[in-house]
């Protein structure tokens, strides 16, 4: 068996990846799935075009490499995490839209808990701030709003899953329900100290138990597949940022991770003790691995490259994505304009999901190239307001930050953030360290890999950026992006 499969469902597209024994890529497919947007805030899936997306990919990156089942030793599943799919355990059919993590219908509903008291409890079991963002107000809407699902939630008819849970029950057939810890710690309804779900959130968001996954490992065994054409056995499953985490080789306390995908995600391994953030950080589980819970600090950036996305389809102004390092380039700098890309509000350290994007500084001589390099500062702003909270947060001044998602490809950008953060920024050799980590989870399980100090020895480094901006220049580029702040929560929204 030659070969680990890693499912890689993002927020945009689903992947598969084939990987060998020394973590190299050896095939990969992938395909864009569309994004409903039916209201303003709203944001959608339709989940059984996740699931035929990633099936497709799965059979075509197997395809390519002429790979059959007895060639894999194991798949890892690795997702987009707090989407909330609800489906029928009989049909298998999804009974509504797939709400997504940038979906903000029910900002309302978490400020309600706010004002009521309920947020301080609810961070003290979960490690989340009261936020939109995470799975259980998401669920709360579904079994309210949508006609018939409440009193089938009820009878044991439904059940409930982040995407990984979906994948997985597609993929076994609807044999397995089950989830990570990795995951179930984002739903904002799983106590991560008891590592059970909570019977006191069940009942705020009035959740029944029955639609619940099985809480399991990060990298076990979960059940098998045979839509290769033979058995392969499904053994590792983490979150998206959790599963890059171990991938970068972040194994140990203090080290520290950036994604850069549609959002852009920090995280710092905190070890077996769950840190409590004092600067809006959340505190999340890492993973589980031969019983044993890791923790981690986390910061969320909610628009990352999907500010990039929107230069492409929202204003045209690049044909690709790729494209916007060369268009930025054309000007030395932003001319003072400042982008704010806060499309679905605020993420870390702020959490105001009545933020809107804005751009400031604008003048006649405010050109495209002007507004794409300060679309990719406004990414790096983001991910510098993050370090700092963590910073305070660990009492951990970061030697450097790895790097990984598709953005880190960006030259212009990861310089700008090593300036920023007066820290060297560190790509590494093979930057899919999403899907990697999934597969490591995975071939752990199985005894592909044996130890993470052999995972650890082929991380290696394929570019280094160090700071080169005087001071004084970086502050007074710092206090130009705080009067943006300002400007993009000066105003809120009104929502239909």
């Amino acid at each position: 068996m030659s070969y680990i499969l890693a499912l890689d469902q993002g927020t945009t597209s689903s992947r598969a990846i084939l990987f060998d024994a020394q973590g190299r890529v050896v095939q990969v497919a992938q395909k864009e799935f569309r994004q409903f947007f039916r209201q303003p805030g709203w944001v959608e899936h339709d989940a059984n075009e996740i699931w035929q997306s990633q099936l497709e990919v799965m059979l075509e990156a197997c395809d390519r490499a002429h790979v059959g089942p007895t060639d894999i030793a194991a798949i890892g599943i690795t997702n987009q995490r707090e989407t909330t799919v609800l489906w029928d355990r009989n049909t298998g059919e999804p009974v509504c839209p797939a709400i997504v993590w940038q979906d903000k219908r029910t900002a309302r509903r978490c400020e309600e808990l706010v004002a009521s008291g309920a947020a301080k409890e609810i961070t003290k079991r979960t490690g989340l701030v009261v936020d939109s963002y995470f799975s259980a107000s998401k669920l709360e809407w579904m079994l309210r709003n949508v006609p018939g699902v409440k009193k089938r939630a009820a009878k044991g008819e439904l059940a409930f899953g982040t995407v990984d849970s979906w994948l997985l029950w597609k993929l076994t057939g609807g044999k397995v329900h089950a989830t990570d810890t990795s995951n179930a710690s984002r739903t904002m309804l799983f106590n991560i100290h008891r590592l059970q779900w909570d019977e006191k959130l069940l009942e705020t968001f009035g959740v029944p138990e029955s639609v619940l996954p099985q809480v399991r490992s990060s990298s076990e065994v979960y059940g098998t597949t045979e839509l290769l054409g033979g058995s392969v056995p499904i053994a590792g499953i983490a979150g998206d940022q959790q599963a890059a985490l171990f991938g970068q080789a972040c194994h140990e306390p203090g080290m520290v991770k950036n994604t850069y995908g549609t959002g852009c995600f920090m995280l710092m391994n905190t070890g077996e003790v769950p840190v409590r953030s004092k600067n809006r950080l959340l505190t999340t589980i890492a993973w589980t691995i031969d019983g044993k819970t890791e923790y981690a600090l986390e910061g969320s950036v909610f628009v990352g490259g999907a500010v990039v996305q929107w230069l492409r389809d929202g204003l045209g102004i690049i044909k690709q994505s790729k494209d916007i390092e060369e268009l930025a380039r054309e000007v030395s700098d932003t001319g003072g304009v400042y982008f704010v890309p806060a499309f679905t509000g605020l993420g870390t350290p702020h959490w105001n999901p009545d933020a809107r994007g804005t751009l400031t500084g604008l003048t006649r001589g405010t050109q495209a190239a002007h507004i794409a390099r300060a679309a990719l500062d406004g990414i790096a702003y983001q991910v510098n307001d993050v370090l700092i909270a963590m910073q305070a947060d660990s009492q951990i001044k970061l030697k450097q930050l790895r790097v990984d998602g598709g953005a880190c490809s960006n030259n212009l950008l990861m310089q700008f953030q090593a300036d920023l953060l007066k820290t060297a920024v560190v790509r590494p050799r093979i930057q899919e360290t999403t899907a990697l980590g999934a597969a490591y989870l995975a071939g752990l399980a199985v005894g592909y890999w044996k130890s993470r100090k052999e995972i650890a020895k082929q991380w290696q480094v394929e570019a280094t950026f160090k700071p080169t901006m005087k001071t004084s220049h970086r502050e007074n580029l710092l206090q130009g992006w705080g009067n943006a702040l300002k400007a993009a929560q000066a105003a809120p929204a009104s929502r239909s």
